[in-house]
């Protein structure tokens, strides 16, 4: 009952990993550890999200949960149901960061506070799991690397695609030139339910008294108690960043990985609130179209009212075939060029018709097929019971023992989030915008 996921699909999420002798902690503590300890790891932000990525990263070996911190006292009670009395507690993250014995810390607060628990979490020496997207607004990702660069923290972003076997098959089969030169790449990710749209349980308890408010506000504008927004924030883009912080940043974190670019360098987009009319001023439909500089075409959308089922894909068409990813199958249809360009002369005269055919096949001899049937069909999929999401923190805490650079470092992750909040802003403004993928940057249309 902790992820909307689990109502909506009952994903697996078993997946056992080959177990390595741990290596010395580096994080900053006044404590030496030895190289069997475990990590110590704190959760900041314990609502959905945060507690579904908490159970996950606990089933990698040598990873114990020590803290939590959320802006309602029931989170925090269940955090100690879940995981121990021992798990201290608290509203205020900063009392987690003074703690020297937390290793890492994993950030699922709204979009809102993404930056803000990240740097103060580095510059108390913890390493970081931010959840996606990492951005709220454009300025918070120079400082997010910065921060990161100057600390030597280790920070991985929670696109966990990017840590998925299905997608460096992918990655491996397109860089093969399997489909071969790639022209366009379309993705979706498709709702069909109130859960799906957003709207959350509100506990009946919800008040000023068990919730923080003024705390969960932040930076965003100062207004009276109003739980929904406490409880269903993504609603709003005071603290959320839409459908595109949420789904499409998922979208483009795999159109990266898979093609290597670093982002488009124009964007377009459309949408509206076509159903969920409840207040929210999130669109619950978007759709976008990106130019990339490689040579090809991304187009993206989401509808929280599709009439089916919860779904996501990928379809990546190159000059000799298509690339789906859908689940954790992909697959790959090939059609090659023809051998022959063909010809067109039923309107000539007949002679002419003659003439034209006789050159056509000194040039281009009949062939007749023999041997064995092409492979155009080839699919992979992953293991029963596969979690990419068990990957990604399996390579994150490995990233926290040795030092090495993650899969989704925060120039990933800002490119991904960048690309993603154009659509925001195209909506916005009614207009095309430009972004520069290499510096990062909005550039003037």
């Amino acid at each position: 009952m902790l992820d909307r996921r689990k109502f909506i699909q009952a994903a697996a999420m078993a997946a056992t990993a080959t177990a390595t002798h741990l290596k010395p902690l580096l994080a900053q503590s006044s404590q030496t550890r030895s190289p069997n300890d475990m990590i110590h790891l704190a959760l900041i932000g314990a609502g959905i999200q945060g507690q579904h990525d908490t159970e996950i990263a606990l089933e990698v070996p040598g990873v114990k949960l020590v803290a939590a911190a959320d802006c309602y006292d029931g989170r925090l009670t269940h955090c100690k149901e879940l995981w121990g009395q021992d798990v201290f507690t608290t509203r205020d993250y900063r009392e987690i960061l003074a703690r020297p014995d937390v290793d890492a810390v994993l950030i699922a607060t709204p979009d809102h506070w993404h930056k803000t628990a990240a740097v103060d979490a580095m510059k108390a020496g913890k390493d970081v799991y931010l959840e996606k997207p990492m951005i709220h607004v454009y300025r918070d990702g120079p400082e997010i690397i910065e921060t990161a660069r100057t600390t030597n923290r280790i920070l991985q972003v929670g696109s966990q695609r990017v840590s998925s076997v299905i997608y460096a098959k992918a990655k491996e089969l397109l860089a093969s030139g399997i489909i071969g030169k790639l022209n366009m790449v379309s993705a979706y990710w498709d709702r069909n339910s109130s859960l799906g749209a957003w709207n959350y349980s509100i506990p009946l308890d919800a008040s000023t008294e068990t919730c923080d408010w003024p705390r969960f506000l932040g930076s965003a504008p100062k207004i009276p108690w109003n739980a929904e927004r406490f409880f269903q924030w993504r609603k709003w883009k005071d603290y959320g960043s839409g459908v595109a912080g949420d789904l499409f940043v998922h979208l483009f974190s795999g159109t990266h990985f898979i093609t290597g670019a670093h982002g488009p360098n124009r964007a377009m987009a459309t949408g509206a609130i076509r159903y969920w009319k409840d207040g929210r001023d999130a669109d619950d439909v978007l759709l976008a179209l990106f130019d990339y500089p490689e040579g090809f075409n991304l187009s993206l959308h989401v509808n929280f009212v599709d009439g089916g089922e919860e779904s996501e894909g990928f379809l990546f068409t190159g000059s000799e075939g298509l690339m789906t990813i859908g689940g954790n199958t992909v697959s790959v249809t090939r059609t090659p060029p023809e051998s022959e360009p063909g010809y067109t002369v039923s309107t000539f005269a007949d002679a002419m018709q003659q003439q034209y055919i006789d050159q056509y096949r000194k040039k281009y001899p009949e062939k007749h097929f023999s041997g064995p049937l092409p492979e155009n069909v080839q699919k992979f999929t992953a293991p029963e019971g596969y979690s990419d999401s068990y990957d990604h923190f399996h390579n994150f805490f490995d990233s926290v023992r040795t030092r090495k650079p993650v899969v989704e470092d925060p120039t990933f992750g800002f490119r991904a989030a960048g690309a993603a909040l154009l659509s925001n802003l195209s909506v916005e403004r009614g207009e095309v915008v430009h972004w520069n993928p290499e510096t990062m940057k909005l550039e003037r249309s």
